[in-house]
């Protein structure tokens, strides 16, 4: 036992006394009596005497179970740190009905953790070696670092608008801290704060997935995001409209005069479709005037604002345009229209799927941030105009406001349109102002108000615009049915009408145009520019911009010029990264590696034709065979092409369209060759992995899951000497600029990377090859072959099979896990084509046989004098052709007039009707009329002889073969053209 007293401010000490003590004796006392003079106290304050037990409870809850603390005789009522807290707890959550959760954690023997929530400022309670810590410091950062990066992702997935930083989180928390710190520094002799770095600590606390989890369900998470929401609302009244009437500043608007008067529920705000658009609305106006009428042209596409950030929506000029000339206050629910400036807002965009997205994302607009204005009646209308016309000869003329509508009409008169005049609306300024006038004069036809129905209107329109629901919308795209459209006859549209009969439409061609074919490997526009192609038989070349004009006329493209010309040269394309086969020549400079093909020069000056394996690839005999669509009353491509090999394993794809996205690798066409052959021959496949052509690094197979394989790219990278390496190779689609922009970071810094890392570097790059020297001092290399110089230096990505959504044959979205399943999916359809090809093919030529025989008999007649050709009347000589047994051939129409590439109606008569005696036409026998009178010779006869042994033999020849031994004929034409 030990004794010693100390006095007059421990200046003076008595000698210590040591005794014996009992075995079980294991205690500390501290005993004082304070020296009230030296303090200008004559007793202890309340606060004193608070202060002082105060820290004989610190001492309790920092010694926990390991000590019984008493103070003046009587124990004190805290075992645990946790015991500790709730003190805090019980005393901040008095008179409230709220009880403050309490999460705990021992670490480990040195770290000790609980959390509770702050009221919007953060606090902290914090002990290094039982010495509290008052203001905290790096041992506190260090435990709350790890609780704000776990919230905040759990933050930023549920509200990815909001944007919210770690400072932000930390101010709803309440962080107690317990630790024991090997030679702990502070900032003073107080010992307020830690300033010990966290390696120095001589332990780390690392807190578990379950700590983490409790914490994000106490209520932190919810805190933080209504703060951010109210945040959010705060900023956005900043662009705030009013209801006055006098409104500047906004360009290309053309206000009402009665806008934000005693008038203005009359008046309607007209949204167009950009200035052509207005320039319609305009004219119509001149109609009904311009007092109650106001016109504001949309530039594009409005912002999805249900899943834009904050900074966007507060950066968007139309949003901010529309709250002003509306008068729309952030957060204002509104039963009427009485403090806006517009009673109505009217939507006037083409009549055509991207015009209904742009209708959707205005609803989408004003249902998240003003749901109640939806459901004031009348409020939110839209003018409808034709997109397709149909006159009659006779003067009658019918209007169509969507194609299903009118492909309807066409199929009720079966085909017989003779008569009508068919006009296609591709936009509103095909319209003219006489037409725009028409349609003001009949408001009543043209404006649709959307009413709100019930809940389902709702639900509808989260279904179309909210990322939370992509599953739903997966099913709602796969539950259409061909042949919904709205009824344009009705008054009035619900919601939910126009999100499931009409905005679907566009969701469908806008998955249509990012999703490809299976079967040929092209999406929409790139088939076009096929048939295109075809059609032209384009083989000389021709400026990209000149193509991009035949093909937007020939194949009834929609779309701008640009995106695709851009399309094209993107077919065109073939550097490292891009096509492994592409099907149009690449003439000019088309794109390089440098920058991932954007380094192209405009459409204006390169050219662009068919590569000769193209059509190696793409078959010629096949066109009769494929469907042909129709569009704009002409015959366009075909539903799919059907190649020789899946086109989508040898140039991949990528896109995300509505509900679904897409990434297919390349893989090489050789291996692809490889595993039809299997196929033909009933033999197992060979894995195929992802090969691009020209790269030099190595792809290399790195997990295996049932939804498909992740294979990691690699790049080269060398050790030259202690302190340079060289870079060889960058991975698939990291693009050469890039990489040297990556460098210049190591080299000179950024906000991320705050230390420079190498030297210098050097390039020998070409537009093929990539070639960087990178110089480091010994130290820095030390590291980064410590860490990996692949890893240090950034040389490798990872590609997946496990995205491999494609359409099928049948047009529905299907996902494939394998290549092979690819393969064996386009193996059924194409060999069944074969079979198709080889009966044509076979029927063809039977079909020129019997016309060679025809032509012989003619001819021997002729010469023999038993056919009279001369000085006779034509329709007698038609009667006899036909009673000795000639074979009609009907004249055909002309090629122009038909579709170029095999398609439908190619067997379509001439117009021709002129009927003779006993049912012969006129053009029956043209085929041996219109022989030329030098070849009514035998020497023709013997000619065409000859030409009937060899389509004799042709005939036998291909009977013999089999639909496989063709397609593999054609599969070894195909590797022949590749190596060349």
């Amino acid at each position: 036992r030990f004794d010693q007293v100390f006095s007059n401010i421990m200046s003076a000490k008595s000698e210590p006394a040591i005794s014996s003590c009992k075995s079980n004796e294991n205690w500390t006392k501290v005993t004082f009596k304070p020296d009230l003079a030296k303090f200008h106290m004559t007793y202890l304050e309340e606060d004193v005497v608070a202060l002082m037990s105060k820290r004989v409870l610190d001492i309790a809850g920092c010694l926990g179970r390991t000590v019984k603390v008493e103070l003046n005789g009587q124990k004190l009522p805290v075992k645990t740190f946790s015991d500790y807290v709730g003190l805090y707890l019980a005393s901040a959550q008095k008179g409230k009905e709220e009880t403050l959760p309490r999460i705990y954690e021992r670490a480990n023997d040195r770290w000790e953790v609980c959390v509770s929530l702050s009221d919007g400022q953060f606090q902290q309670v914090s002990f290094v070696n039982s010495i509290a810590t008052i203001r905290g410091g790096t041992h506190v950062q260090h435990v709350s670092e790890q609780i704000v990066s776990h919230i905040q992702e759990i933050v930023n997935k549920k509200n990815k608008n909001a944007n919210v930083k770690g400072f932000q989180i930390r101010n709803h928390l309440w962080v107690f801290v317990n630790s024991l710190i090997d030679n702990p520094a502070f900032d003073s002799q107080t010992k307020e704060t830690l300033t010990t770095r966290q390696t120095s600590f001589g332990s780390k606390c690392e807190l578990s997935p379950e700590f983490l989890k409790k914490v994000s369900k106490c209520g932190v998470v919810d805190n933080v995001l209504s703060w951010a929401d109210f945040k959010q609302s705060k900023e956005l009244k900043k662009n705030d409209g009013a209801k006055r009437q006098r409104l500047t500043g906004i360009a290309k608007l053309d206000d009402a005069n009665d806008a934000g008067g005693k008038n203005s529920e009359a008046c309607t705000l007209i949204l167009t479709e950009g200035d052509s658009a207005k320039a319609l609305a305009m004219s119509g106006i001149s109609v009904v005037g311009r007092n109650h009428y106001g016109v504001f042209p949309l530039r594009g596409k409005l912002l999805n604002v249900r899943e834009a950030t904050h900074k966007q929506i507060m950066d968007n000029a139309e949003i901010t345009s529309i709250k002003q000339i509306l008068g729309l206050q952030q957060g204002k629910g509104y039963e009427n229209t009485k403090s806006l400036r517009y009673g109505h807002l009217m939507i006037m965009t083409d009549q055509d799927h991207d015009g209904s997205h742009i209708k959707g994302l205005i609803i989408n607009f004003i249902h998240t941030f003003w749901p109640s204005l939806l459901k004031v009646p009348g409020f939110l209308v839209e003018f409808i105009t034709p997109i397709v016309k149909a006159t009659h000869k006779n003067g009658k003329v019918l209007s169509f406001y969507t194609m299903p509508e009118y492909e309807s009409w066409k199929e009720s008169l079966r085909g017989e349109t003779k008569g009508w005049s068919i006009k296609y609306y591709k936009g509103l300024g095909t319209s003219t102002a006489k037409e725009g006038k028409e349609y003001f004069r009949d408001l009543v036809k043209h404006k649709k108000d959307f009413a709100w129905d019930n809940d389902e209107d709702g639900d509808s329109i989260e279904l179309a615009f909210s990322k939370k629901k992509t599953e739903a919308r997966k099913i709602w795209l796969r539950g259409y049915q061909p042949g919904t459209f709205l009824d344009q006859t009705q008054r009035v549209i619900t919601y939910s009408d126009f999100i499931n009969k009409e905005l679907i439409l566009f969701s469908l061609a806008d998955l249509a145009r990012s999703v490809p074919s299976m079967v040929d490997g092209l999406k929409p526009g790139q088939r076009k520019i096929l048939f295109a192609a075809f059609k032209r038989n384009f083989t000389s070349q021709a400026k990209v911009a000149q193509f991009s004009g035949y093909v937007s006329e020939h194949s009834a493209y929609h779309h701008g010029e640009q995106s695709l010309a851009s399309t094209i040269i993107g077919m065109a394309q073939n550097f490292v990264g891009s096509n492994n086969i592409n099907i149009l020549a690449p003439i000019g400079q088309f794109g390089t590696r440098s920058q991932g093909g954007k380094d192209h020069a405009s459409a204006r000056y390169i050219y662009t034709s068919l590569t000769p394996l193209t059509r190696t690839i793409f078959p010629k005999p096949d066109d009769i065979l494929l469907n042909f669509l129709r569009e704009d009353g002409q015959s366009i491509e075909p539903f799919w092409y059907a190649p020789i090999l899946p086109m989508v394993l040898v140039n991949g794809s990528e896109g995300i369209g509505t509900g679904w996205s897409t990434f297919v690798p390349n893989y090489n066409p050789r291996d692809i060759v490889t595993n039809l052959k299997h196929l033909l021959r009933d033999e197992p496949l060979e894995p195929m992995d992802p090969w691009y052509k020209g790269f030099k690094g190595t792809i290399v197979k790195s997990a295996s899951k049932e939804s498909g394989v992740s294979y990691t790219v690699t790049g080269i990278v060398e050790q030259v000497n202690e302190t340079t390496i060289r870079v060889l190779e960058l991975p698939i689609r990291k693009w050469t600029q890039d990489y040297k922009e990556f460098l210049e970071a190591l080299l000179c810094g950024t906000e991320k990377i705050k230390e420079p890392s190498i030297k210098d570097y050097r390039e020998h790059n070409t537009d093929t090859r990539v070639h960087f020297e990178i110089s480091l001092s010994e130290e820095k290399m030390a590291e980064a072959l410590a860490e990996g110089l692949t890893k240090k230096f950034k040389l490798s990505t990872t590609i997946s099979t496990s995205n491999m959504n494609l359409f099928d044959k049948d047009g529905h979205i299907r996902k494939y896990d394998t290549p092979e399943q690819i393969l064996e999916d386009f193996y059924h359809i194409r060999l069944e084509l074969y079979v198709k090809r080889k009966e044509v093919q076979v029927e063809n030529l039977q079909y020129e046989l019997l016309k060679l025989d025809n032509k012989v008999r003619f001819i021997l007649g002729v010469v023999k004098g038993e056919i009279v050709v001369n000085n006779r009347k034509r329709a007698e000589l038609l009667v006899e052709l036909k009673t000795k047994g000639f074979t009609p051939f009907p004249k055909k129409a002309k090629a122009s007039d038909l579709p170029v590439v095999g398609g439908d109606g190619s067997d379509v008569e001439a117009d021709d009707e002129e009927k003779l005696n006993k049912g012969v036409r006129a053009g029956d026998y043209e085929y041996l009329l219109s022989m030329p009178i030098g070849t009514l010779t035998l020497e023709k006869v013997q000619q065409l002889c000859n030409e009937r042994d060899k389509l004799e033999g042709d005939v036998e020849e291909l009977k013999k073969c089999t639909p496989k031994d063709l397609w593999e004929k054609d599969l070894d034409n195909f590797l022949e053209q590749l190596t060349v």
